[in-house]
């Protein structure tokens, strides 16, 4: 079906908007994937905050001008799914890469974060980028480890005293 100039406009005005509030990138090749394993790819991605989208390349080059994505109009060839990752940089990576584990004909073709490309081989790099909550977590834990070992220490003080008073003690009640 022939798409009208306003359609057009419409979609890249969608997908720049879009790709404005995106954090990252990741541009796979679908062919050959069937129906139901495509329902459950965009199931998934519901589920963890990614926007799927099947443009055409000449849309997207568009829509992804004054963007940080623009660096992977050049990789844009043949059929493309595009996922966004809207809240967690690594979400549509690690979607996208466990999809091709059970799809040997989904290929990734190109990812973007930051406003930098990287090739499809990076996608493990992405995909284990901790989530916002993993890396709150880790921050944390990096915050209250000094205080915590200080608390062990000051603890450690009166233990060492007790020890000393009970040895002293069993030490009198062995020569009595």
């Amino acid at each position: 079906m022939a798409l009208g100039l306003e359609d057009k406009k419409a979609i890249v005005a969608d997908v720049n908007e879009t790709a404005v509030n995106a954090l990252s990138l990741v541009v796979a090749d679908a062919r050959g994937v069937n129906v139901t394993d495509m329902t459950a790819l965009r199931k998934l991605a519901r589920e963890n905050n990614v926007d799927l989208r099947v443009v055409r390349n000449t849309l997207a080059r568009r829509a992804f001008a004054g963007t940080e994505f623009e660096c992977v109009n050049g990789d844009l060839v043949g059929p493309s799914l595009f996922g966004f990752s809207m809240e967690d940089p690594g979400a549509a990576a690690r979607i996208f890469k466990d999809f091709a584990k059970g799809n040997d004909k989904f290929e990734v073709k190109v990812l973007s974060v930051g406003g930098e490309q990287l090739p499809p081989s990076q996608i493990d790099v992405l995909a284990t980028l901790p989530t916002r909550d993993q890396a709150l977590a880790t921050l944390a834990a990096t915050l209250i480890a000094p205080v915590t070992k200080l608390a062990r220490t000051f603890n450690e003080v009166p233990t060492k005293v007790t020890r000393v008073v009970a040895a002293v003690r069993d030490q009198k009640q062995d020569a009595a």
